[in-house]
């Protein structure tokens, strides 16, 4: 699916501002609306749109707490991983899970108002999680970049 030079620009100003409207879009990309209609619909079918969804500023909704969750799981269990990102998806303050190969084996990205109420997520809902040998937690202090895309 190769793309050209026009589906780079729809692809730049979609990742700048996910919520342009399409004559915005193609405003700023150089195109006519139809254009870009068109080239966003092609990007889509073939897989290289995914999604455009809405992000959302957890900070602004009151959340100013958010911890990176790194755990090694008890393997003895075959089922370990299925049970505790089954687990881990019904906490609500879980904001992201991602599994990885090596020394750690799933991160959980985690939010709450103040740490207070991390305190209280940790206890009541991040150490019951199933098949946890050990816990690593990172707390986010500042993020420097946040472009979510490739450089186009």
């Amino acid at each position: 699916m190769p793309i050209d030079d026009t589906d780079r620009r729809i692809l730049r100003q979609l990742l700048a501002d996910p919520g342009l409207s399409m004559p915005d879009l193609a405003e700023r990309a150089g195109v006519a609306t139809a254009t870009a209609w068109r080239r966003i619909e092609r990007l889509e079918s073939e897989g290289l749109i995914k999604a455009r969804p809405a992000r959302i500023d957890w900070r602004a909704l009151g959340y100013a707490v958010e911890v990176s969750l790194r755990f090694t799981l008890d393997k003895t269990n075959p089922r370990a991983f299925d049970e505790f990102i089954g687990a881990a998806r019904d906490v609500p303050e879980v904001i992201n899970i991602e599994t990885f190969l090596g020394r750690v084996d799933v991160r959980l990205n985690v939010i709450a108002r103040d740490l207070g109420h991390y305190q209280e997520i940790y206890r009541d809902r991040i150490l019951p999680l199933p098949h946890i040998a050990d816990i690593e937690s990172l707390m986010l202090i500042a993020t420097l970049k946040d472009e979510g895309g490739l450089p186009l």
